[in-house]
């Protein structure tokens, strides 16, 4: 891959970026200095993804080309339907444009019925926002449980798919990433794909995104349909698209 190739994907990288504060030390502080990164030299990312409670802070802090995300029954992923469904609707209320549920991953592989069920009750009560449904795929374990994870989201009418919360050990992996970007394929490749912790490079990044290439087609992952759960790979992907000294050890979530 020549320089100029790596620069532009690097870019097209940071347009699908869901730059994301999800620490439990969040503050609104926190918040300002990651709306401030949200555009960069190369143009703004995708969207912010953080806490509901500072939805309507960084709502205000935006331009309206920036997208508020927030998370809903997370992290564990509960399976209280009515706690979860207000939290959506505060949700909306305050102004987030996406809402990232963990569906109740626990149940998938004896009741993927009650998450169809939960993830069609939430699209429901979502008005305009998009539906991203975590999986949490590092808990799933296995092929066949990852897959009816997918058909149940897929089901109840999920607008993406998102592996992880980021808050488990195993979190986004080339492997689940291609189970996901599959089931994606054959339900006519319309769904987004989110893939979330663990990237911590430009080559991480840019795996994802040509595995979703690779499987769903050259024309697939727009910004609308592919973007990248993480925060600590920004700078990263900046000196990749200047052609500046990367910075040296690892970025976090």
């Amino acid at each position: 891959m020549t320089d100029g190739t790596q620069s532009r994907r690097a870019e097209a990288l940071i347009a699908r970026l869901d730059l994301t504060n999800l620490n439990d030390d969040c503050s609104e502080a926190d918040v300002a200095a990651l709306c401030g990164r949200a555009e960069t030299p190369v143009g703004p990312i995708a969207a912010i993804c953080i806490w509901p409670a500072f939805v309507g802070f960084a709502r205000r802090e935006l331009s309206a080309r920036i997208k508020v995300a927030t998370v809903v029954n997370f992290p564990l992923g509960a399976d209280d339907i009515d706690a979860t469904l207000a939290e959506t609707h505060k949700a909306i209320a305050d102004g987030a444009d996406e809402i990232d549920l963990v569906v109740a991953y626990d149940r998938v592989a004896e009741d993927p019925g009650f998450v169809e069920a939960q993830v069609r009750t939430i699209r429901a009560n979502c008005g305009h926002a998009k539906l991203k449904t975590i999986l949490e795929t590092g808990r799933l374990y296995d092929e066949s449980t990852i897959r009816a994870a997918c058909h149940a989201a897929l089901a109840g009418g999920a607008d993406f798919l998102k592996t992880s919360t980021g808050k488990v050990q195993v979190n986004a992996t080339p492997a689940s990433a291609t189970i996901l970007l599959e089931e994606i394929a054959k339900a006519g490749g319309t769904v987004g794909l989110k893939p979330a912790g663990g990237i911590r490079t430009f080559e991480d990044a840019d795996g994802y995104l040509r595995l979703a290439e690779t499987i769903c087609g050259l024309d697939y992952p727009t910004p609308e349909r592919f973007r990248l759960g993480v925060s600590g790979v920004l700078a990263d992907l900046l000196a990749v698209a200047t052609g500046t000294e990367r910075p040296g050890g690892k970025a976090g979530y």
